[in-house]
């Protein structure tokens, strides 16, 4: 009898972390920036919401201060929270690890747009676009605050 409550405490333990689990993979969706990949869906998507669009050139997985600024300016609650009756995001990644390799349509995307907006290559690199793709202003990783930044992008 011991033995089965045991076993039965046991489960609920695991049932209880395996829960918890779930719930802050859910929470981290609910609060993860909403991250376009298409120039045209961002177009489309900020001229029916009369927004700009905020593209951003990455290395995801190899560029030191793309990585701080994903962590301290587009991963926080606060920018999100500004952004996201403001702005379109739209995100062109160029990792180089093969585990995060792009599909080949999206890569030859990302190289159109990089052409267009970032013909030298600059990373990380931020451009605030109009509806129509007009290049309204530009800027990189500085440290500084998720709101101070956001003003940043919403002068331009």
């Amino acid at each position: 009898m011991e033995k089965e409550i045991n076993i039965k405490i046991m489960d609920n333990k695991k049932w209880f972390a395996f829960l918890v689990i779930c719930c802050l993979f859910a929470f981290q969706e609910i609060m993860a920036q909403d991250w376009l990949t298409s120039i045209d869906k961002a177009k489309e998507m900020a001229r029916k919401n009369d927004r700009n669009i905020v593209l951003v050139f990455q290395g995801s997985d190899w560029c030191a201060p793309c990585i701080k600024l994903d962590r301290e300016i587009w991963g926080s609650s606060e920018f999100q929270a500004l952004a996201k009756d403001h702005f379109v995001m739209l995100k062109a990644d160029f990792p180089r690890r093969k585990k995060n390799q792009l599909s080949e349509a999206q890569e030859s995307h990302n190289k159109s747009l990089a052409s267009k907006y970032n013909p030298n290559g600059y990373f990380p690199y931020v451009v605030v676009l109009d509806p129509s793709g007009k290049v309204l202003g530009q800027s990189g990783y500085e440290k500084t605050s998720p709101k101070a930044y956001f003003n940043k992008l919403n002068s331009f």
